[in-house]
């Protein structure tokens, strides 16, 4: 009786809250990288140089790293209602200031602005998620949050090639639409987010008594045995080997899709001999929906079958092989290779996570995974500005060979994960730390 309680009110939690928290999702992805779609026109009418553009869309992920831990806690500790209704609230005006760009600094400065107002929105609701939904069915929900990254280049490229192509509307052009648009649907949803969500199941009236007290005695038992057995600073993360493993891993994928996403507008144009605009929104919608298909299907197939690591290896080593393959091909096979990229480098992160996930626990799990999706978010800093150092040095396909490699090296660096179950986070340290140690 009391599981099918506890069945229930996950079922109801699911229902509600999900499909709200993707939306979030879909529009942060949409604000941060709606860049390429601008770049050309952005880059002529602001005067901003390929370099400088390359500089400033990876200015974001500075302070998005530098401000995303002190984010997370604030949000502990006010609560994720009013906490989500200020970070997106924030971000949408930022991302819509955008417009007004004129000149390198001021692009520097709101590229800046956006990191730190967008940062902890991840974590955050990976936090949020702990709130509601116990251990054992967290996985399938966060697989669904997952979908929000390639529903937002689905969604998200043809309606900014559409605003694109609002040019010379009321005096603006496509451009600064595009950016205002999107930016106030963000800080739209952010308000919404301030009555919608609820910070625990005690808060929720739309949760019936019996259930609420349910969910949250499960919630209250699994924090309970996370204070027992977790560490307790959050300095010892660092000090755990296995943790920059992660960090290396997870920034080396970071790289490969913000390398390829801020670049495929312009990329496909190119491909397809025309301007960015409806149609080149449409065809840059295909790699995504592929990446759609392969994020639901092959992390089941790993979770079925026990093979997450050579499976993530794989996907990811697909994916390098596509970057590659797409720099130097005609366009049919080109928009193929990129498809393969995408699928991999998207559908391997739910598989990446199940490693940190697995090996921390308690504490060192909160700590930890913040600590990682923090400072892997500086690949989104490096790819493009790699990529266009190797372009201009070597020739236009070279930034895009140069991260097909980064790709490759992290589908290694996931084989030498160790295949045997880890040891203990405070047992590692105390072995790490040890004289004798290795």
């Amino acid at each position: 009786m009391e599981d099918r309680r506890l069945d229930g009110a996950v079922t109801r939690a699911q229902r509600r809250l999900v499909p709200f928290l993707l939306l979030m999702y879909v529009l942060s992805f949409l604000d941060r990288a709606n860049i390429g779609f601008a770049k050309e026109a952005f880059q002529a009418s602001a005067g901003i140089s390929a370099a400088a553009y390359a500089l400033g869309a990876g200015l974001f992920f500075l302070t998005y790293a530098a401000t995303e831990l002190p984010s997370n806690l604030i949000m502990h500790k006010v609560g994720a209602r009013i906490w989500m209704c200020r970070i997106m609230v924030s971000w949408g005006l930022i991302s819509a200031a955008t417009m007004f760009v004129r000149g390198e600094m001021s692009f520097y400065v709101v590229r800046l602005l956006l990191g730190a107002a967008e940062a902890g929105f991840f974590p955050g609701v990976i936090l949020y998620l702990t709130y509601w939904f116990p251990a054992r069915t967290r996985g399938r929900i966060l697989g669904l949050f997952y979908f929000g990254a390639p529903l937002s280049f689905i969604v998200g490229g043809p309606l900014s090639g559409l605003l694109i192509e609002m040019h010379g509307y009321l005096g603006l052009e496509g451009w600064q639409w595009m950016f205002m648009i999107e930016g106030l649907m963000a800080t739209a949803v952010g308000v919404w987010a301030y009555w919608y969500l609820d910070d625990k199941p005690s808060d929720a009236a739309w949760l019936p008594a019996d259930e609420s007290h349910v969910l949250t005695a499960a919630i209250d038992t699994e924090e309970r045995a996370k204070a027992r057995h977790g560490l307790s600073s959050l300095g010892v993360i660092f000090r755990l080997p296995r943790v920059w493993q992660f960090v290396v891993i997870y920034f080396l994928i970071q790289m490969s899709v913000y390398g390829v996403s801020f670049y495929l507008p312009a990329q496909v144009a190119a491909l397809l001999g025309t301007r960015i605009g409806l149609e080149v929104g449409l065809v840059s919608a295909i790699p995504w929906l592929c990446a759609l298909i392969a994020t639901f299907f092959l992390p089941r197939f790993a979770d079925r079958y026990g093979a997450h690591r050579w499976l993530a290896a794989a996907t990811l080593a697909v994916s390098g092989f596509g970057i590659a393959v797409s720099a130097g091909a005609g366009p049919a096979i080109a928009l193929v290779a990129l498809s393969f990229a995408a699928a991999g480098f998207i559908a391997v992160q739910p598989m990446f996570w199940t490693f940190p996930t697995n090996y921390l626990g308690g504490v060192a799990a909160a700590g930890g995974i913040a600590v990682i999706n923090a400072l892997s978010a500086l690949g989104g800093f490096t790819a493009p500005n790699i990529k266009n150092w190797a372009d201009a040095s070597l020739g236009a396909p070279a930034g895009l060979y140069t991260l097909a490699g980064t790709t490759l090296i992290g589908a290694v660096f996931i084989l030498a994960l160790r295949r045997e179950p880890t040891a203990e986070p405070a047992t590692e340290l105390a072995a790490s730390s040890s004289p004798t140690s290795a």
